[in-house]
């Protein structure tokens, strides 16, 4: 299904689409025909990917300086890429995160982790939602969220409350607007390393290879893995899934959550033990 006209004609905003899992997934997009538009803090990071992608398929990326945080920069940002070429598809992908006893935090630590991860995405899907539905476009958004905005977690606090908001903004949205032809969704990865996230929450190699491996794959995820997912969502072979949450975790989450997953850990002796006997 990956043919290289797949996203031919589409226009993609992505936040913090200049490193990690942002940049994976506007390089995939790129690949399949999109025009792609691309924002965030470092002018640097921007410069360098669509520098990079250009130079593999010209004049297909556009950049802006952008923190999603401020409200009147999303709005000088929604401008922009409108101008640019209006957008058919937003990919909410900007995000905050570290851990730390929550008992320790500030609320100075607690508004940087809401600001970029829960505010600026909704004032982005805010910002071109109204410019789609004075122009009468259809459009889709799709944003990134993560398994515990259902479940919770904890040394994540401030993450876990964010995520939950989004999901909660993508089905409350998906219902509202559906009406306008603007669709909702979102993808909840579970390991996909990337150096940026994994220095922040993940400080020693040991914790970064449990938290990578403790699913039923026994792996963590590729990016082109959550790329192609994400291709599938933003194509017309997709359109009519909306407000759902797509979660691409090895099974991770559906293992941990379940009671009796501690029992991974028996060994074919101990099961043998305890195997129940006839008679």
């Amino acid at each position: 299904m990956f043919s290289p006209d797949l996203l031919k004609g589409k226009s993609v905003l992505i936040t913090g689409g200049g490193t990690g899992l942002g940049r994976a997934i506007g390089e995939r997009f790129v690949e399949l025909g999109a025009q792609l538009f691309i924002c965030g803090r470092r002018r640097n990071v921007l410069e360098e990917a669509a520098g990079a992608i250009n130079a593999k398929h010209p004049n297909r990326v556009a950049w802006h300086v952008c923190d999603i945080r401020d409200p009147a920069a999303v709005e000088a940002m929604a401008e922009a890429v409108w101008q640019w070429g209006p957008p058919d598809t937003l990919v909410n992908n900007a995000a905050g995160n570290f851990i730390a006893r929550t008992e320790t935090l500030s609320a100075r630590a607690m508004d940087a982790v809401l600001g970029i991860t829960l505010h600026g995405p909704a004032y982005v899907t805010l910002a071109l939602g109204k410019k789609w539905i004075a122009a009468k476009r259809p459009a889709l958004v799709i944003s990134i969220a993560t398994t515990y905005a259902w479940t919770g977690s904890p040394y994540v606090v401030p993450s876990a409350m964010a995520k939950a908001g989004v999901v909660a903004m993508t089905r409350s949205l998906a219902a509202e607007w559906g009406r306008h032809g603007i669709r909702l969704n979102a993808v909840a990865p579970g390991a996909f390393p990337t150096p940026g996230a994994w220095e922040r929450l993940l400080p020693r190699p040991d914790l970064a290879h449990h938290f990578e491996t403790q699913n039923p794959l026994g792996r963590p995820g590729r990016h082109e893995e959550l790329a192609n997912l994400m291709s599938y969502l933003a194509s017309d072979m997709a359109g009519y899934i909306n407000g759902d949450v797509i979660t691409i975790d090895g099974g991770r989450w559906v293992q941990n959550a379940a009671t009796f997953s501690y029992l991974d850990n028996l060994s074919d002796a101990e099961w043998n033990s305890i195997r129940p006997r006839k008679g």
